[in-house]
C-alpha cells in the first residue's frame, strides 16, 4: 500500500478525526478545572495595613482569607508607632486571590545604633560636621575653649557625657562639640 493510498483511506480520515476531538474533550476539561481549582474570578481586596499594629493586622488579613508575611524591619520612621506597619506590598485596594501573601514591612522600636567614627578628634569643625551628618547625627551646642587650633574639635559629648571612637548612639543624636578658639592657653 503507497503512502498516498494510505493517507485518503477511510481508516486514517476516522483516526484523524478521534484524535482531533480527544484533543478538543480534553482542552475543555482542562480549562474547566483551571476555572474551578484557581477560582476564576473570585478576588479579595487588600486592606488598608499602613500604621496598624501587627496583631490587628494579622486579624484584618485573616479575616479577609489573606497571608502575612513579615519583611525585614526599615529604618525608623517617628511618623508611625512602633511596630506599627508602615509599607505593604500588594497596596490598599489591590484585587488578589484568597491565600496570597501580603509582604508587609514593621517600624522598628528606634533608630539604629550607630558607631561614632576614628579620626574625629583634631579636625577641624568644616571636616567632622559633615562626617557626623552624614552618619545621621545632628551637631549640636559649640563650645570654644582656649587652644591655639582655631575650630579645631577637641572633644565630642552627648549629654553630658564625653565620647569616645566606637561608641554607640541612635541615629539623629545630637552631638555636642568643644572647639578651640585659636587663643593660646
Amino acid at each position: 500500500m503507497s503512502i498516498v493510498k494510505f493517507l485518503t483511506s477511510k481508516t486514517f480520515l476516522k483516526q484523524i478525526i478521534l484524535a482531533v476531538a480527544a484533543l478538543v474533550v480534553l482542552c475543555f476539561l482542562i480549562l474547566k478545572y483551571l476555572n474551578v481549582s484557581t477560582n476564576h474570578g473570585d478576588f479579595e481586596t487588600v486592606p488598608e495595613l499602613k500604621g496598624k499594629s501587627i496583631e490587628v493586622a494579622e486579624v484584618e488579613l485573616a479575616d479577609n482569607n489573606l497571608v502575612m508575611k513579615i519583611q525585614d524591619s526599615a529604618n525608623y520612621n517617628p511618623d508611625y508607632p512602633k511596630y506599627s506597619v508602615i509599607e505593604q506590598e500588594p497596596v490598599a485596594g489591590a484585587k488578589v486571590k484568597e491565600n496570597r501573601k501580603i509582604y508587609i514591612t514593621l517600624n522598628p522600636s528606634g533608630y539604629r545604633k550607630m558607631n561614632i567614627p576614628d579620626g574625629l578628634i583634631d579636625r577641624t569643625l568644616r571636616q567632622v560636621k559633615p562626617t557626623l551628618e552624614a552618619l545621621g547625627f545632628k551637631v549640636g551646642k559649640l563650645t570654644y575653649v582656649d587652644n591655639i587650633g582655631k575650630d579645631i574639635v577637641l572633644k565630642l559629648s552627648h549629654k553630658g557625657k564625653v565620647l569616645k571612637p566606637g561608641d554607640q548612639l541612635p541615629k539623629t543624636s545630637v552631638i555636642d562639640l568643644e572647639l578651640g578658639n585659636g587663643n593660646r592657653p
